[in-house]
């Protein structure tokens, strides 16, 4: 399980520039926030959320769930009935959040031990205490093996088994065995025949099928939600989740979080990447022998 790392007396900076972060991208998200934070210590029904916001109940559960997936709030089960609660130090410091998510600029200034700024045109350079975090988005035009993917911009939507798709990556980059998927694992497939400007790098895949629909969530990832942080468990430079349709946001920016911490501890270089419903696609296109779909 994912502990929590808030401090307020060491970062708390750093916890409410999180927080910001987070919710300065939604109006709704902010409201969500604002109305599980408010009253008394106790949880708050999705019904109750509802009556509070205004929003249906799909909305309540989307925007809570993705509170509590970056910790800002507490998600409980009790029953069949889902609840939410007020994180205590985001809670008392909720006004504060709040400016700070709606002025953008005034965020940028908040003295943090992790910038939360991103250069998202290169590697993203945080220092933490003297370290530099090294974390590059890449995507998989970027794979020497898949250089042919770049020819094709669209391609229509193809849809094929979890299993099937893992192993026309394997045919791609040249990776033989079989790897069994079961409750426990780590990642899906693990490599270190990718290669990125010619040189190899040890790859971990998580690949999710047809199996699951609409958005990827990190909810959606893992019986228990937490398959993103067993993927980062992997002796692994390069972390790589593949889903045969849309990739939500929260996804990308659980990714990078983990991507940071990993690069953190190991002082390398690290590097993640979404191959989403139209990468995919675009792959099968560019490669539909070894996709089995030729």
């Amino acid at each position: 399980m994912l502990q929590s790392v808030s401090d307020a007396r060491s970062n708390a900076n750093d916890q409410i520039a999180h927080a910001a972060s987070v919710l300065r991208r939604s109006a709704k998200l902010r409201k969500m926030f604002e109305v599980i934070c408010r009253g008394g210590a106790g949880p708050k029904s999705v019904t109750k959320l509802m009556e509070l916001t205004g929003y249906n109940r799909i909305e309540v559960s989307q925007l809570a769930g993705r509170l509590a997936d970056q910790q800002l709030v507490h998600k409980a089960k009790i029953g069949t009935n889902t609840q939410y609660s007020k994180d205590r130090f985001y809670a008392a410091n909720r006004q504060k959040i709040l400016r700070y998510a709606s002025d953008p600029e005034a965020l940028k200034k908040l003295p943090t031990k992790v910038s939360p700024r991103a250069n998202v045109s290169g590697p993203i350079k945080v220092a933490i205490q003297g370290i530099k975090i090294r974390v590059k988005q890449i995507m998989c035009d970027d794979v020497d093996q898949f250089r042919k993917v770049k020819k094709v911009k669209t391609a229509p939507k193809i849809r094929i088994s979890e299993s099937s798709f893992k192993k026309g990556i394997q045919r791609i980059i040249g990776q033989p065995g079989t790897f069994k998927d079961w409750g426990g694992e780590s990642n899906d497939l693990y490599t270190t025949k990718v290669m990125i400007d010619g040189r190899r790098i040890p790859t971990a895949f998580a690949f999710k099928g047809p199996g699951k629909s609409g958005p990827l969530t990190p909810a959606k990832l893992g019986k228990n939600g937490d398959q993103i942080q067993r993927l980062f468990a992997a002796p692994a430079d390069l972390f790589v989740v593949q889903y045969h349709d849309q990739v939500a946001q929260s996804v990308v920016e659980q990714m990078e979080a983990f991507a940071k911490v990993t690069a953190m501890h190991g002082a390398k270089a690290i590097a993640f990447m979404i191959i989403d419903g139209d990468d995919s696609n675009r792959l099968m296109a560019a490669y539909p022998k070894q996709f089995g779909i030729s």
